[in-house]
């Protein structure tokens, strides 16, 4: 039976305490000034950001295909006009509606704290889904690691309540994350009028957007909640009778909800950031992202249980399995992003590229560069042999660059749109890591500590004890 030690529970309330402290302190942070000595003023970047920073990245690109001229003329009777690409988040002002001007810096812990809860929800959410697939699929290898995916999913609420937060505040203005909620953006009268945003507020209005977040609570929580509560009483029932079935019918009942659901919400909480543009494939990027940061969690979790004599019944081949998915969705998570960027760069058309201005061509491009290197380059190289995937400290070095590749990532997709070039690393950015990092470790262990790591009447318990490959 695993303990929640006292030392344990320190930590994990230490994290918590510290991070909100320091959560704290960067929202009362006063960035206006960071913006006016690392990136430039509200005024400066009303000025100058497009000539500036926008024609280089432009003139760049307009060496592959078009002439920066075609490409400002092309938002422009789009209806970016003043706004220009301040639309998308590329410039300090002009987050308001066309012309307002506004200091995105102000934005920055409020971005920050998004892209701590996008990055923890997806350890909750992709553990949640792989222990769905164990029961929709019938898997028996992972038969003595259930009780593991099911602590793990009981975390999937705190990261959404986080995310609720936002939107709830947002629709009050006490942020711009999202452009479209912005006074009078969707109104034909109000100078801040958007016509493109305009065409989307069947979608993206405040009633909609609330009640979305909300369903995502439900289902995601929900079916991590009956997941857990049925295995429970799985152990309680006499020997050589289960639930299996119930649990294979509520597995797959979430799987196809999760499959509409988890497009839905990297639409909703991540890509209307940028609301002039989209990407059919976002959705399935946001996915694979979320689902090796699962991955990557699990192995580091059942790694810790195996040291501690946890997990008797769990040998390296487990372990390898578990280094299979890490290194297997490393690289689909590399041939999504290649291919919504190869097909975006090459089509070359504005409201697409505007995207990877920023990120690729301008003050973005080292943490971009870095990001993709993190993500595919290093996870290959260390898990690549069969043996690295059994060794804890291959598994260990991995892990560190997909961890934090994949923060990097939802940070470079959340910061560009939101806070434009007034970005940086500080206690916003740190104490959400730490507040959520010290809430994961809390509920994770205090679930484990609850109920004996072993199931008793799984029907492939055996199966799991004597695997091998």
């Amino acid at each position: 039976m695993f303990v929640f030690t006292s030392k344990m529970k320190l930590l994990a309330g230490s994290l918590t305490l510290v991070g909100l402290v320091f959560l704290l302190i960067g929202f009362n942070t006063d960035y206006s000034s960071h913006a006016a000595e690392g990136h430039g003023d509200a005024a400066a970047h009303s000025e100058g950001h497009d000539a500036a920073a926008h024609a280089p990245a432009a003139e760049a690109h307009a060496e592959e295909a078009h002439a920066a001229e075609s490409v400002a003329a092309d938002h422009a009777s789009e209806g970016h006009e003043a706004m220009g690409h301040e639309a998308e988040g590329h410039g300090a002002v002009g987050h308001d509606g066309h012309g307002a001007s506004h200091d995105l810096s102000a934005n920055r812990p409020w971005a920050a704290f998004l892209v701590n809860s996008i990055f923890f929800l997806g350890i909750g959410i992709g553990t949640l889904f792989f222990l769905a697939i164990q029961y929709a699929a019938q898997v028996g290898w992972s038969a003595g690691l259930i009780r593991v995916f099911e602590a793990v999913s009981m975390y999937v609420g705190i990261p959404i309540l986080g995310i609720l937060f936002l939107v709830v505040t947002g629709g009050m203005h006490m942020h711009h994350l999202w452009h479209w909620m912005a006074e009078g953006i969707m109104d034909p009268a109000s100078a801040n009028y958007d016509p493109i945003i305009a065409g989307k507020e069947g979608y993206l209005n405040m009633p909609f957007f609330t009640i979305r977040t909300l369903a995502y609570l439900v289902i995601w929580a929900g079916a991590a909640y009956l997941l857990r509560r049925n295995s429970l009483r799985e152990d309680a029932l006499p020997a050589g009778q289960n639930l299996f079935f119930t649990q294979r019918k509520l597995a797959a009942t979430f799987i196809v909800l999760y499959a509409v659901t988890s497009s839905m919400s990297a639409w909703d909480w991540v890509m209307s950031i940028d609301t002039h543009w989209f990407s059919t494939l976002f959705g399935w990027y946001t996915f694979a992202g979320m689902f090796v940061t699962a991955m990557t969690v699990l192995n580091l979790l059942v790694m810790y249980l195996r040291i501690n004599n946890h997990l008797p019944w769990i040998n390296a081949n487990h372990q390898h399995d578990l280094g299979k998915f890490m290194f297997a969705f490393s690289v689909f998570w590399t041939y999504l992003w290649f291919s919504q960027y190869m097909l975006i760069w090459y089509s070359n058309i504005p409201e697409e590229v505007t995207y990877y201005l920023p990120r690729f061509k301008g003050e973005y491009k080292p943490l971009f560069v870095a990001m993709v290197a993190m993500n595919f380059i290093f996870p290959i190289l260390v898990l690549m042999s069969r043996d690295a995937k059994r060794i804890f400290g291959f598994i260990g070095l991995a892990a560190f660059f997909v961890l934090a590749g994949h923060w990097l990532d939802h940070y470079i997709m959340i910061m560009p749109g939101a806070v434009g070039y007034d970005y940086g690393f500080g206690f916003a950015e740190l104490g959400g890591i730490l507040f959520y990092a010290g809430l994961f470790l809390w509920v994770t262990l205090s679930q484990l500590a609850k109920a004996p790591l072993k199931l008793k009447n799984h029907p492939m318990l055996t199966e799991s004890e004597h695997f091998h490959q």
